[in-house]
């Protein structure tokens, strides 16, 4: 009998890497642009939470005035906010090693800056990553272009008004997540419609009014947002959805 030994073609540590980075089955998919999406949403929301909790009072409108927005400083739920950087500061970049110190960087609201650059940034990785993981699955690309919008209206208010008004401390906050559930919804029932017709009609012509069958698959869809983010975020019960988007405040 002979045995035939046949020599395994040996992987790279970066081709390993890849490949992990890049797969689907995955509880998690990461992508390329998770890569980074992971360091500046983890980035924003730490400082967010410290800053939310402990940040000393910020000179808001430079004139010497702080204004206190964290609950150490006498704030509760409802009244704490992040402060935006000071009217002093203006459009100017502001990270931590262009202070003198850091109760400097803290007393002209530098928090605020890091907080918004970062979230801009890692939303916009978010709406790749969305985009790379439908390409991967052979899906159509609507959940990332419903994405855009609140992505739109987050980069609006947070980076172009600020702009026109020459001042990081004129930003406005509260559009991104009722606009994120509404989009995030529609983009998924989308992209997971059952289809009835053929190639050379639109999926949108199978549906018939007042009909009993479901028109999408709440399961793929389930499926696909908790590997975005993790499996108790996604519904897989459409009344208990509806609910939850009919509930949330906007």
């Amino acid at each position: 009998m002979t045995a035939i030994l046949e020599r395994r073609e040996s992987t790279s540590l970066w081709g390993r890497f890849c490949n992990w980075i890049t797969s689907t089955e995955n509880r998690l998919y990461i992508g390329w642009f998770g890569v980074l999406m992971i360091p500046t949403l983890l980035t924003a929301t730490s400082v967010f939470i410290i800053a939310f909790i402990a940040a000393p009072p910020v000179d808001i409108d430079g004139i010497r005035e702080p204004v206190s927005g964290s609950l150490l400083y006498g704030n509760n739920i409802i009244s704490g906010a992040i402060i935006p950087t000071s009217a002093a500061i203006g459009l100017h970049f502001y990270p931590i090693w262009e202070a003198a110190s850091v109760d400097e960087w803290l007393y002209n609201g530098g928090p605020y800056e890091l907080i918004v650059l970062h979230f801009l940034l890692g939303v916009a990785c978010y709406m790749g990553r969305e985009w790379e993981l439908s390409f991967r699955l052979g899906m159509r690309p609507w959940i990332a272009v419903a994405y855009s919008a609140p992505v739109a209206a987050a980069t609006a208010v947070f980076l172009i008004y600020p702009i026109g008004q020459g001042s990081f401390s004129d930003g406005v906050a509260g559009v991104f997540g009722g606009s994120l559930f509404s989009a995030m919804h529609g983009s998924l029932v989308t992209s997971s419609l059952i289809r009835e017709t053929t190639e050379n009609e639109s999926a949108n012509e199978g549906y018939r009014f007042g009909q009993e069958e479901e028109t999408y698959n709440i399961v793929a869809a389930h499926g696909y947002f908790g590997r975005l983010i993790f499996q108790y975020a996604s519904f897989n019960n459409s009344r208990s959805l509806h609910f939850f988007l009919a509930a949330w405040p906007v």
